[in-house]
């Protein structure tokens, strides 16, 4: 995955089961989501919303990914593979609830999915990073304080995954009806408060439950630590200290302070460092490979000063090092 990792998945295997009627989707959607395209002015915030109703088993899955908003499905019927990186696989069955922030990657399916109706909403509320404070659309009616409380659980409990109470499917049974249903935005109104309704629901189901708090999920560490986790993939980006902190929602002089935290190297040090180790690895695991091609594939535009870099951190050039490995 690269790192224009907030554009929309385009969730292209659901589009093409969709269009062979190997599945049945009801959706309105922006941006290149599967659906019917919603008018401008209607469910602002919202990315995606519906369902698909799968009545055999699917060859295809949606694989590892993150949104750009919010994301709550609900599995009415059937089973299903989940999972977000980091966290071990959960099976979830009727009623299963799951809950993703935009940095939390998930994947669907393992790798396929099988027999189920499954229930979505992708809310934007304007945050890529854990540390940024979230801005909900202004239809969203709740009181201050409920939606303070719903906004400070969601941003300091990454639990996944929960098992909804039948008013919860019911929401969402009814929220399907008014997609399904929806001519040019007339339902606008109607999806509105059906949102409200289960956003309060779920709210209700955590004050029910102890639900764990975290507050340094929240803070800019944590975000500066999710883009260094990621970086060791997306080596060949033309990344300089400015377009690191900016991906990071950051300052430079904060993104410089935490990087080093947490690296005890500055940003670009780092990024040194783990583009010679991807190098090295590579020399190692593939001798036939040009170095020049290694080079250029772990993000150095000179093949002289990757030659540089590499020898002094290894103590050998690219060439002997690799020698030495066979």
């Amino acid at each position: 995955m690269n790192f224009q990792q907030y554009k929309a998945d385009t969730c292209i295997p659901l589009k093409k089961a969709w269009s062979l009627g190997e599945v049945k989707l009801e959706a309105l959607v922006r941006r290149d989501y599967p659906g019917r395209a919603m008018p401008h002015q209607m469910l602002s915030g919202v990315n995606s919303i519906g369902y698909w109703d799968a009545q055999a088993q699917q060859n295809w899955g949606l694989d590892w990914h993150r949104n750009e908003g919010v994301e709550l499905t609900f599995l009415e019927t059937g089973t299903l593979a989940f999972s977000v990186e980091g966290q071990t696989e959960t099976l979830l069955h009727a009623n299963g609830l799951t809950i993703t922030r935009p940095w939390q990657k998930h994947k669907v399916g393992n790798p396929n999915i099988g027999l189920g109706r499954l229930y979505w909403i992708i809310l934007d509320v304007g945050v890529r990073r854990p540390h940024q404070p979230w801005k909900w659309p202004d239809w969203i009616i709740l009181s201050k304080k409920d939606l303070d409380e719903l906004t400070m659980i969601l941003r300091q409990n990454e639990q996944p995954v929960w098992y909804a109470q039948q008013k919860t499917c019911e929401y969402f049974c009814e929220i399907g009806k008014a997609v399904k249903e929806d001519n040019a935005g007339e339902c606008d109104s109607r999806l509105k408060i059906l949102i409200n309704e289960l956003l309060l629901n779920i709210l209700n189901m955590f004050r029910k439950k102890e639900v764990l708090l975290d507050k340094t999920l929240t803070e800019s560490m944590r975000s500066t630590e999710l883009f260094l986790t990621d970086l060791p993939d997306n080596l060949d980006k033309h990344w300089t200290l400015e377009s690191m902190a900016k991906y990071c929602g950051l300052g430079t002089t904060s993104f410089v302070y935490y990087c080093k935290k947490i690296t005890n190297k500055s940003p670009l040090q780092y990024l040194n460092y783990i583009r010679l180790k991807a190098a090295a690895k590579m020399l190692e695991e593939y001798p036939d490979l040009n170095i020049q091609h290694i080079a250029y594939d772990c993000g150095y535009t000179s093949s002289q000063y990757f030659a540089t870099a590499f020898k002094k951190q290894y103590g050998k050039s690219p060439k002997d090092y690799r020698r030495i490995q066979f």
